[in-house]
């Protein structure tokens, strides 16, 4: 299951996933499996993707669970194919993990691999972020996350609406990371945003650590637009 990923000869797949979600490791794999196979027929992962799933997507989120709380809440917003939000639910069962999601195929699949491996930390919800509705579910979150959803300063607009003042914005985000910040820092402190900063995780796990974005919700921020 694991020989395909190896990034080089140093670097041990089965290790990190055994490191990453422990005892949980066979519902990470059953995850990966459906990613593999499921995801691909229904369009929600690409076929190229299929043999770097563990490296570039299972376990890229599944280390955010270092920079989450004990027993915190958390939204996964734009979910998808339930990445970052399903492997960190299964790295942090302690962690309750809310995945909201526009598309039905896309809701529909989430709730069926969160029904097949009996993630009951997990609730999907069929919805924009910035929706009323979604916010009255979701809202007052500890963490909202996302990844590769849209440029940082949009992604603030929606994901800050379903923070508490005092949580924190995560967003998985790339080489781009820092150039993002600068860019829009003023942005962003008009929408609330603070305490903005680079952060890695997996450093110890991953050939190339996972880069997030950190910001602090400071205090009510003003209208919204998409």
């Amino acid at each position: 299951m694991f020989h395909v990923e190896l990034v080089d000869e140093q670097w041990d797949v089965a290790g990190a996933v055994a490191r990453v979600f422990g005892e949980r490791k066979a519902l990470a794999e059953a995850y990966h499996a459906s990613l593999a196979s499921d995801g691909v027929v229904r369009g929600l992962i690409g076929p190229r993707e299929v043999p770097r799933l563990w490296v570039r997507h299972v376990l890229n989120c599944g280390v955010l669970g270092e920079l989450v709380g004990a027993h915190e809440s958390v939204v996964d917003v734009g979910s998808g194919a339930g990445l970052p939000g399903v492997p960190l639910a299964i790295a942090r069962p302690d962690v309750r993990v809310t995945l909201v999601e526009p598309l039905l195929r896309r809701s529909v699949y989430l709730q069926e691999i969160v029904d097949s491996l009996g993630l009951d930390n997990v609730t999907v919800v069929r919805g924009r972020a910035e929706d009323g509705g979604v916010v009255k579910e979701a809202g007052g979150a500890d963490v909202v996350t996302s990844r590769a959803v849209a440029p940082l300063e949009k992604l603030a607009r929606w994901s800050l609406p379903l923070v508490r003042v005092g949580g924190r914005m995560l967003a998985l985000k790339g080489s781009s990371a820092a150039d993002e910040i600068s860019r829009d820092r003023a942005a962003l402190a008009r929408l609330g945003a603070g305490k903005l900063e680079v952060v890695e995780c997996g450093t110890e796990t991953l050939p190339v650590p996972t880069v997030v974005v950190s910001a602090e919700r400071m205090a009510q921020h003003g209208r919204r637009h998409r």
